[in-house]
């Protein structure tokens, strides 16, 4: 078995115009302070980062890795969660996810599209002269507005929406290849890739592609009511980042899954602060050990309730306390016998 690695952070939810939060050098000292050995990098934050001058400068790459090493960190992955969202976007959406882009391509969705493809093949060499082997993202949606199947859908609109979108991306997953990166989708609601099956649709569509992998984040699965165990046993093959974050669903009387529209702090299903909500992590750390996962441990603060930087000095905490020295024997080896061919014929039978 293979040993996670971590504990790690996301950096998106903390970035800020506010010190130790506004420069790249001070937010890593701040993380390595909290006792974080990671840190995931939100690639569209220019408070932090230049995507566009660390896909042509290994230099300026070098330098990031250096400012991240003297506090005595890692970068886990880079992050594209918001230009990714932005390789597909329906119409509905369109002035929503404008402000996810520079305004110079807002109010023209060809353009804002063709910014965030290039943002991606931006990502696949910035992450190659960083040294990842991992990027997380998210895969955009063009059919998220008819989740609910009411009014019908048209024959065959699920299949030409996944087949659009992998055609949207099949030349992302090059690039990625080419760079010896894995591409990993976070399945997320919003997302076309939400869930098992859509993963499944989109993998069918790409073709298998070998790059086209999963960031494993249970918190969406509970908000969803699926089975977060059950998934790692299905999908262990593809699962190649893994965020940390907590959750919990607490249906009533007056709401369920779909939430009534209400804020964040009165939906049933809601995301918590790492030990605050109800994953078991024990048993999804076993497991991703089990497949041997050797990949970084991420928390992802989202919590309504409890302070960030309070929830990030905890979950370093908590991610130390759930990773798992691999055993190197098995527990009974104490009562084994050496091979023996000549006796196990004798106990099978066979002469």
């Amino acid at each position: 078995m293979k040993q996670i690695k971590g504990p790690g952070i996301f950096l998106a939810q903390f970035a800020s115009d506010d010190s130790p939060f506004n420069s790249f050098p001070e937010i890593c000292a701040w993380a390595a302070g909290l006792g974080f050995k990671g840190i995931q990098i939100p690639s569209w934050d220019g408070r932090l980062f230049n995507l566009k001058k660390a896909a042509s400068s290994q230099d300026y790459c070098d330098e990031i890795k250096g400012i991240a090493s003297q506090a005595g960190l890692e970068i886990t992955e880079l992050s594209t969660h918001l230009q990714g969202q932005l390789i597909a976007v329906n119409p509905a959406y369109d002035q929503m996810f404008d402000g996810f882009a520079p305004t110079q391509v807002h109010n023209n969705p060809k353009a804002r599209t063709d910014w965030a493809i290039q943002q991606m093949m931006y990502a696949a060499k910035a992450s190659q002269r960083l040294g990842l082997t991992g990027h997380a993202t998210f895969s955009g949606a063009l059919l998220w507005q008819t989740i609910y199947p009411w009014p019908q859908r048209p024959a065959g609109l699920v299949e030409q929406g996944f087949k659009e979108l992998a055609k949207r991306w099949l030349p992302i997953l090059n690039a990625f290849d080419e760079a010896g990166v894995d591409l990993c989708y976070e399945l997320h609601p919003g997302e076309d890739l939400h869930d098992g099956v859509t993963f499944e649709r989109f993998l069918e569509a790409v073709d298998n592609h070998p790059r086209a992998n999963i960031l494993y984040d249970p918190s969406h699965f509970v908000l969803q009511q699926l089975d977060y165990l059950a998934f790692i046993d299905i999908y262990h093959e593809r699962i190649k980042a893994f965020h940390v974050k907590d959750a919990e669903f607490n249906p009533n009387g007056r709401s369920g899954v779909y939430g009534g529209y209400q804020d964040w702090i009165d939906r049933p299903g809601r995301f918590r602060s790492l030990g605050d909500g109800q994953i078991d992590f024990k048993a999804i750390f076993s497991k991703m050990m089990q497949y041997d996962f050797d990949g970084w441990a991420v928390m992802e603060w989202e919590c309504c309730i409890k302070h960030p930087e309070d929830g990030a000095a905890e979950g370093a905490k908590f991610i130390s306390d759930h990773i798992i020295r691999p055993t190197e024997k098995a527990f009974d080896d104490f009562a084994g016998v050496e091979k023996d061919v000549e006796m196990n014929n004798k106990i099978l039978g066979i002469k």
